[in-house]
């Protein structure tokens, strides 16, 4: 276990776009895992990887008490990075690196950016959609600052990586090819998302290069920070611990072929490494590695590319990628694969911004619940002592204080919109679970620390 001494329908809106994936079939390769006991042995074999889920509606310009909203949904996102902070191996705890899944912020600031217009593309309306999404300069007043302070404070101590999610673009419009049918709420099918609302494309990087960028303070001139693409946009990080040297590489979302074939070649210039990959849109909650449908940017644009598509051309194929990390479609899910050469690749789905319980406990009322975070994040370790090299995956609220395992409302918060076919005890196991990396330490053992 993590070692304990780690220092309204506008408003439903959010929430139909996160279940997108209720009819996806169910893979027969998601695993299942045991729930993960206590253990009192710690070394120098074991780290901690904190991996932050779609923060979006932790900073959303009306979740503050400036917009009439019960209280300041951004001070959550402070204590989470706070806590992350705070049990870094540079303060004396065990996180070794920390990555954010990308709808760092909600917002966008642009109707449509510049290049799509020059390349033809055109909004169409989309009443249940436009106004939840209406550009807005609070992105820049509220939302990015926010999200700049919170990231501050690891910056320096650690580390770390941040991917663009479809949120984080500068402009996101319901496309003119897939034009929506709903023009209220009843009117929505849920077996026809995309026909209902249409489909979704973003557009623009600049706001997030001006955060998150290669030539930022986080980043510029960092030793580890050690590649990047598109100003930013995908980027590549070197961390050790547990006695290895890892490569972990970030791409944006749904990345087209030159995000792909960079990182495959950061990927050949350091070679041997264990290797990680952490992109938005990658796997739904039902373990298929399909894109949302009605944010599919392959289908809008066929220069993206979809899940499958990045798996085919990209993960598969370079067989020192071990786990793929990924948020954007609610809820939590993993399987496992082997790539072209035969290996196990571990991929990983956790996102919680769908979940409102503190927005319900402040006398939230809407339509449909209100999403927030509750700030849950997963806690991914790595116990890479002996011959069985384990992977611990832990969820944390740093609102409760509390594991998943250990909150006995874990379930009745939050199954039913997640995973509603799995027993209570099923759903705690998906979010707190233990798997043997097999294979690791021979497939890896050029990396090893000397």
């Amino acid at each position: 276990m993590f070692r304990k001494n780690l220092k309204m329908q506008v408003a439903s809106v959010a929430v139909l776009l996160g279940l997108a994936g209720l009819a996806a079939c169910q893979n027969d390769t998601v695993s299942a895992a045991e729930p993960v006991e206590a253990t009192s042995v710690v070394s120098d074999d074991f780290f901690t990887i904190a991996v932050i889920p779609d923060t979006q509606n932790y900073l959303d310009y009306t979740h503050q008490l400036a917009e009439g909203f019960p209280f300041d949904a951004n001070e959550m996102f402070l204590q989470q990075m706070q806590y992350i902070a705070d049990n870094l191996e540079s303060e004396g705890g065990e996180i070794a690196f920390v990555t954010s899944l990308g709808d760092v912020w909600q917002h966008q600031t642009e109707e449509m950016d510049e290049a799509h217009k020059a390349r033809g593309f055109k909004k169409v309306a989309s009443p249940l959609i436009d106004a939840h999404f209406a550009p807005t300069p609070k992105v820049f007043s509220v939302e990015m600052p926010k999200a700049a302070e919170g990231f501050g404070l690891i910056a320096g101590k650690t580390p770390f990586s941040v991917v663009p999610g479809n949120h984080d673009y500068d402009a996101m419009w319901t496309d003119s090819q897939f034009p929506p049918k709903a023009t209220k709420p009843e009117e929505v099918d849920m077996n026809d998302l995309a026909g209902s609302l249409g489909v979704l494309h973003p557009g623009g990087l600049d706001n997030f290069r001006s955060v998150f960028g290669d030539d930022t303070d986080f980043f510029k001139d960092k030793t580890w920070y050690v590649a990047s693409n598109d100003g930013g946009a995908d980027s590549a990080q070197i961390f050790e611990a547990g006695g290895y040297r890892f490569l972990h590489i970030g791409l944006q979302f749904d990345p087209p072929n030159a995000s792909l074939e960079w990182a495959a070649e950061v990927i050949r210039q350091h070679p041997g490494l264990p290797t990680i990959i952490s992109t938005h849109d990658y796997m739904s909650k039902e373990g298929e590695r399909v894109a949302n449908r009605i944010i599919d940017g392959h289908l809008v644009d066929p220069m993206h590319n979809n899940p499958g598509m990045v798996w085919d051309k990209f993960i598969s194929q370079n067989d020192q990628i071990f786990l793929v990390l990924c948020g954007h479609q609610h809820g939590q899910a993993w399987r496992v694969d082997d790539n072209a050469a035969g290996n196990p690749v571990w991929q990983v789905l956790a996102d919680y911004q769908d979940r409102g319980q503190t927005a319900l406990d402040a006398g939230v009322k809407s339509v449909l619940p209100v999403g927030i975070g509750d700030g849950w994040m997963r806690l991914m370790s790595f116990d890479l002592s002996g011959e069985d090299p384990r992977m611990i995956v832990e969820t944390y609220s740093t609102y409760y204080e509390k594991m998943s395992r250990k909150t006995e409302t874990y379930a009745e918060w939050y199954k039913a919109a997640e995973q509603p076919q799995m027993t209570d005890e099923e759903f705690h196991n998906a979010d707190d679970y233990a798997v043997m990396l097999d294979g690791f330490s021979e497939r890896f053992a050029g990396a090893r620390v000397q």
